[in-house]
């Protein structure tokens, strides 16, 4: 695999970067269909567009029902499938895809994968445009589930996972093995932990010393350092790139996710998820690790955006007035008070 990208990245054949660009490949297979064809299916998937059409707002928009809307989708698939050279055209995402799957354990979360593959695409079309990253997601999700759903299967509806993406045919068992004990170990340490924390108790599982051997024995390493150092993957690259197998089991394992200052939890914990302003001034003042004035914890939970809510300074006030976990050492200074123990 190392070699496989290398000698694309180094040569950068025309044609051969033409098939890893998502948007160009898909917009080129529907020069095959009719304007109301492509429509439908630019529509549907948000090829182009800001997000994806239901059936009954493209009805409304060609005068067509929402069946009839259905029946275009499913027969412009069907002519695209039809396409003479389609295989060829797919080969190399097909080829890549399968590589990176394989180097992952076999399976991977439906937005770590289009991650990789957009950044990827972009590096090696020299093109750093961050706005086109969401773009470059939609067209290579339309190309895995739509295009090459006879050798990658796309699954929605697991009990373990979040959406994610594996070769069709291929068993992954043991990967669910491992999910369901980690998320049992994390549940019973109650409390959030860094990556390399997470790791080191991955490496404890039963299940990894079971199926060790399907984990870490790959003849091929492909290196996705560079890949991984874009800003849109939270962790380290480096961490991510010597751990990727273990690494994409964590951040796929449903309601297991990391917040917004590095560490990993249970979605239903505060300190995971905070909805509330006195949570957040929680996991500020414990991730500063020293006193702070009302105004700067403010500022800091608005930096750092947890969500679409902004935090006011009279708010954040109020909250460290009225909770007991926090005390007054100077003029709207506060602390934790767990520090005092």
């Amino acid at each position: 695999m190392k070699s496989f990208l290398k000698k694309i990245i180094k040569e950068k054949k025309d044609e051969e970067l033409t098939k890893l660009n998502a948007i160009n490949l898909v917009n080129d297979v529907f020069k095959n269909l009719h304007n109301r064809e492509s429509d439908v299916l630019s529509r549907r998937f948000a090829l182009g567009f800001e997000k994806q059409h239901t059936l009954e707002e493209i009805g409304k928009l060609h005068s067509l029902t929402r069946e009839r809307v259905r029946q275009i989708e499913k027969s412009s698939l069907d002519k695209i499938k039809k396409i003479e050279n389609l295989d060829e055209r797919l080969g190399l995402i097909r080829e890549l895809v399968a590589k990176i799957l394989d180097e992952h354990g076999g399976a991977m979360e439906r937005e770590f994968l289009l991650d990789i593959l957009s950044v990827l695409s972009l590096q090696i079309n020299d093109n750093d445009l961050n706005d086109e990253k969401v773009d470059y997601k939609n067209y290579f999700d339309f190309i895995l589930s739509k295009l090459l759903d006879d050798y990658i299967e796309k699954v929605d509806n697991s009990d373990k996972f979040s959406a994610f993406y594996k070769i069709k045919d291929k068993a992954v068992n043991y990967l669910e093995d491992l999910a369901e004990e980690l998320r049992s170990k994390i549940l019973d340490a109650k409390k959030t932990m860094k990556i390399e924390e997470l790791l080191d108790m991955v490496k404890g599982l039963d299940s990894f010393n079971t199926h060790k051997d399907k984990l870490l024995d790959k003849i091929e390493n492909i290196d996705l350092t560079k890949v991984f150092k874009d800003k849109i993957f939270p962790e380290k690259g480096e961490i991510i790139n010597k751990n990727k197998t273990l690494y994409s089991i964590i951040q796929s394992i449903k309601d297991i996710n990391r917040n917004k200052l590095g560490h990993w939890g249970h979605d239903s914990w505060p300190e995971v998820k905070p909805k509330r302003i006195t949570d957040k001034i929680y996991l500020i003042l414990k991730e500063e690790n020293k006193p702070m004035h009302f105004e700067e914890i403010a500022k800091k939970i608005n930096d750092i955006g947890f969500d679409h809510k902004k935090a006011n300074k009279g708010s954040v006030h109020n909250e460290l007035i009225l909770d007991d976990r926090y005390i007054l050492v100077d003029r709207g200074v506060y602390a934790l008070k767990e520090w005092k123990k």
